[in-house]
């Protein structure tokens, strides 16, 4: 039976004086916070810096510069925007269980404390400030730095003595749960931030008030996240600071094989690659490349694919989300120990893991980072995107609405990220495979492999391209796309295949610094309440001129595409592949 909690809005605007570091000299198990209310809250239980950019590496070898330094979810679809309205903030009064799986729903409600009057819950402004909030990269943190960090979380964890307390550490990790996991309907379907172009600015706004929330425990008003710097070869192991048993920041639902300085795989699905420290660097910094400039020349590429009042959840990724983001994700939960790779491994609990927020900082700067690039990279101007909402609670348990237009400059949002150098821009995969152009006369036509059954197996094909031999300003006016239409599998499960252009299937998978390496496609399972089928469906594109410009087939009117199962891929179904040209 559902049960209430009332107590009215929120009229404080400073934390309790409880809040004082003289009351955490104890050890965190003997310590209870409760901030005084003058008010309540009515709760249903049902159920940047555009970044330093390193100007010598072009004249650097790449393996010294690894040495020394220590997608597309093609996604988004680029068809015209439908006639619709922007995403509204959640109607909270309608918040139920969230769910795992078709059979599980979450063991707790996920639903946040719920004003009396949403109508009257007013939209959020920046409040004054001084000196921004700056975000350092985790890995160089000092053990000051560090113990600021642990005694703000130790103390948001205390918070969770009131299961009510919308500061509490469960209760933020909750607000990924709800919005991520089926709890959220809106126009009668369920609310998914994940897999569209709600993806970076909800995570944005999620982090802005859990940091300000942080540094309101501490009293400091100028505390900023760390970022997991996984970009760089420095920070491509999990940040030392998570690291350390007993402390705040430590989770014991992680990989226990991922600790100890071993090195990400930022294409991890599962199973483990068996190639050297460098090669997997090698492979990371090729993957940042591939994401955030060869298959990112567009916003909605980057972004992902429209979602207006009225879509279908998960129109599709955009391409940072598809990789590094979500396989940094896998490779942190715990996968061999728990059923639905709990902490990180999954939606509804990855924000019970402190390193999530650190994950995403450096998500969020990579927002940043792909705008600096410069060409057509730029934020989207669509109202739909522009006037979409959200919901949060501040740091004085003030609920609040908020805007995707108000969160588009950081600095306005008043923090910023300390610079890093950025290697993979100076990463473009230059070692070919082939010399020269594969016999596309001794493959099969596209017309002759798809519709694709599974992708079970390696398999290559020949496809014809729409026009060749084109100008720079016909390439500056249109993308080269290579589409794949109507991909379906169980979304139940963990999905990627790897896509190569102009070798056969007997490549090297596992080696993805080639120039013939295109991308991939991932999935997270992400099972949705009101998909009985458990099917579904995505378009992946990948944009390919710098690709064909690379390996030199510019002039070819029929390439030689090759599609590796990395994970899945038994499941895996594809109706049709071709090529288009894009406007931006």
């Amino acid at each position: 039976m559902a049960t209430s909690t009332t107590l009215p809005l929120s009229t404080n605007k400073t934390l309790s004086s409880s809040f004082t570091s003289s009351s955490f000299i104890a050890k965190p198990s003997q310590l209870f916070l409760h901030g005084r209310r003058s008010q309540s809250f009515k709760v249903s239980c049902n159920a940047n810096n555009s970044g330093e950019h390193d100007k010598n590496l072009d004249a650097v070898d790449r393996r010294n510069v690894l040495l020394g330094l220590g997608g597309l979810y093609g996604a988004a679809n680029v068809a015209p925007l439908a006639i619709a309205s922007p995403i509204p903030p959640p109607d909270l009064k309608s918040c139920s269980k969230a769910h795992i799986n078709e059979t599980e729903e979450v063991s707790y409600s996920c639903c946040p404390p719920k004003p009396e009057d949403m109508d009257s819950v007013p939209y959020y402004k920046f409040p004054s400030m001084t000196k921004l909030r700056i975000r350092p990269p985790a890995h160089a943190a000092d053990e000051e730095y560090i113990a600021k960090y642990q005694l703000a979380t130790s103390r948001m964890r205390e918070l969770d003595k009131d299961p009510f307390d919308p500061l509490g550490f469960k209760q933020q990790a909750n607000i990924h749960c709800a919005y991520c996991n089926g709890a959220y309907k809106v126009g009668g379907k369920e609310l998914q931030v994940h897999f569209s172009w709600l993806f970076f600015p909800f995570h944005r706004w999620y982090l802005y008030f859990y940091e300000r929330i942080l540094g309101s425990l501490i009293g400091d008003p100028t505390f900023g996240l760390p970022y997991w710097n996984w970009d760089h070869p420095k920070g491509m192991r999990l940040p030392p600071m998570f690291d350390r048993e007993g402390s705040s920041l430590y989770d014991e639902k992680r990989n226990q094989s991922h600790r100890n300085g071993t090195i990400i795989d930022l294409g991890h699905f599962g199973d483990e690659v068996q190639t050297t420290q460098l090669q997997m660097m090698t492979n990371n910094l090729t993957l940042m490349y591939r994401q955030m400039i060869t298959n990112a020349p567009c916003p909605l590429l980057f972004f992902g694919a429209p979602y207006p009042l009225g879509t279908d959840p998960s129109p599709g990724m955009g391409t940072i989300e598809n990789i590094p983001h979500t396989p940094v994700h896998i490779w942190t939960g715990d996968n061999p120990r728990q059923p639905h790779g709990e902490n990180m491994g999954n939606f509804y609990s990855a924000g019970l893991d402190p390193v999530f927020y650190c994950h995403h900082a450096n998500v969020d700067r990579m927002w940043s980072e792909w705008k600096a690039t410069g060409g057509k990279r730029r934020d989207l101007s669509n109202k739909d995107w522009l006037n979409s909402e959200f919901f949060f609670y501040d740091e004085n348990r003030n609920p609040y609405k908020v805007k995707v237009r108000d969160c588009l400059d950081t600095k306005k949002m008043g923090y910023d990220y300390a610079p890093m150098p950025t290697p993979w821009r100076n990463f473009k995969p230059i070692r070919k495979t082939t010399t020269g152009k594969v016999n596309t006369a001794s493959l099969p036509p596209a017309s002759k492999v798809f519709p694709l059954a599974k992708l079970d197996r390696a398999i290559s094909f020949s496809i014809n391209r729409p026009a060749s031999s084109r100008t720079q300003q016909e390439k500056n006016e249109q993308e080269e796309m290579l589409t794949f239409n109507k991909i379906q599998y169980d979304d139940r499960q963990y999905v990627r295949f790897d896509v190569f252009l102009n070798v056969d299937k007997t490549v090297n998978a596992d080696e993805l610094d080639k120039a013939e390496f295109a991308g991939s496609y991932t999935s997270l399972p992400h099972v949705h309440g009101d998909n009985t089928t458990h099917v579904t469906s995505v378009t992946l594109q990948l944009a390919i001129t710098e690709l064909l410009e690379d390996i030199g087939l510019e002039d070819e009117d029929t390439i030689a595409v090759t599609l590796i199962p990395k994970k899945g891929g038994e499941g895996i179904s594809i109706e049709g592949a071709e090529i288009n040209l894009v406007d931006c």
